[in-house]
């Protein structure tokens, strides 16, 4: 996990390296909360781990019967035996007692590594669209039309590019999409035969101490080479009417959601769509907070907030059921959530946005990019939204 030193106000450290696992879980949507609070209460260690989009299923009356060409499972946890959390110019090195003796050696071979970066250029794939430009139109009429009858107010409605029959090195192409992008909460996941190469903007939950705090984005605009522009285009964001309802409906769901285990009457915005500015993208976000009793269960914040209001809509489960039946692939890992736990239970996940995922045995490469659906949408402008996203990505794959 890389923050590319973006130190905000609720930054933890630079950047954490879990390696190997001793203990772990894997398992499908069914009761995955519930397995995953015991995982976590029996360990009382540092967990890292994931929960894919579809966990949705074992909370509400959902589906996801769509494509799936990744198959990840639907959450994974593993207790590492080798820790690294850097912070400024310090390394603290945690190793499980099975292997505390292997820690001077460790030391040594990374003071000794020259790393050199890779001169091979990553080998270009063609990728396709699993959702055709006209096909996209017709979905967004579709779900405007709902909006437009009261179905929902907003929703996250995503698309997916693959490329079939690909071999890529997910090393190197993590190395090259953090390097394009430099998010806050880059990830680099290998589980097994399986990817994920992230270079997500965007935190989902954190808990320190008492304290919760969630991040979303709605609301985006591209950057410009030219100064003057560039600055032109954050003005309009922060401007435009459209982007701040998207925005500011999200921040309604999220206090919601946030109300169910806060301390009544601690739930605060702390800023509203304040404009950031990335390498690709300027993004809307805001920042909501509330406080916990010293009793409040770390996973049940997770699970009365999850998935994060900014992958769905509002109202949530309207909206999911809707984007289940228009979408074309089922979301998986991509727009679930990467973190970890530490022993105290406090936590940090963020959001599997602006990701590339691979399944090697397969040789499946996948890439997927949504936007908010509201009623002043316009059918072309999202489309641009979603490839303004996807630059990034598809700069990595295609070269």
């Amino acid at each position: 996990m890389d923050s590319n030193q973006h130190n905000g106000k609720y930054s933890s450290y630079d950047a954490i390296l879990a390696v190997d696992g001793f203990l772990s879980i894997q398992t499908d949507y069914i009761d995955a909360f519930d397995k995953l609070k015991e995982f976590q209460g029996t360990t009382k260690d540092w967990i890292f781990g994931y929960l894919t989009y579809d966990v949705k299923n074992g909370m509400e009356p959902l589906k996801s019967n769509n494509f799936d060409g990744l198959e990840f499972s639907d959450l994974f946890f593993f207790q590492p035996k080798k820790l690294f959390l850097i912070r400024g110019n310090q390394v603290e090195i945690q190793y499980l007692n099975m292997v505390d003796d292997e820690v001077d050696a460790d030391f040594e071979a990374i003071c000794n590594f020259q790393y050199l970066e890779s001169s091979a250029k990553i080998q270009p794939v063609k990728i396709k669209l699993r959702t055709h430009k006209e096909a996209y139109f017709e979905k967004v009429n579709t779900m405007l039309n709902h909006i437009h009858r009261g179905d929902i107010y907003e929703a996250n409605f995503c698309q997916e590019f693959y490329v079939e029959d690909a071999t890529i090195n997910p090393l190197e192409t993590f190395e090259y999409l953090n390097k394009v992008s430099k998010p806050p909460f880059a990830t680099f996941l290998k589980q097994y035969d399986k990817f994920l190469m992230s270079a997500s903007p965007e935190r989902y939950i954190k808990k320190k101490g008492n304290k919760v705090i969630s991040q979303p984005i709605k609301g985006t605009a591209k950057r410009a080479k030219n100064k003057f522009e560039d600055e032109q285009l954050k003005v309009d964001l922060s401007t435009n009417e459209k982007e701040r309802s998207e925005n500011i409906m999200i921040v309604d769901l999220v206090r919601n959601d946030l109300s169910k285990t806060a301390i009544k009457g601690s739930v605060k915005v702390e800023e509203l769509c304040k404009v950031y500015t990335f390498p690709q993208v300027h993004q809307m976000i805001s920042t909501i907070t509330s406080q916990i009793a010293e009793s409040t269960n770390p996973i049940d914040i997770i699970k009365t907030t999850f998935p994060m209001g900014s992958m769905t809509g509002a109202p949530k489960l309207s909206a999911m059921k809707i984007i289940e039946a228009l979408e074309d692939a089922k979301r998986g890992l991509y727009s679930g959530t990467v973190g970890y736990f530490t022993p105290q239970g406090d936590f940090d996940f963020n959001v599997v946005i602006r990701s590339i995922l691979y399944n090697q045995t397969k040789k499946y490469v996948s890439y997927s990019v949504g936007g908010a659906i509201t009623s002043k949408s316009n059918p072309v402008n999202e489309y641009e939204e979603c490839l303004i996203k996807a630059k990034a990505m598809r700069k990595v794959l295609e070269g």
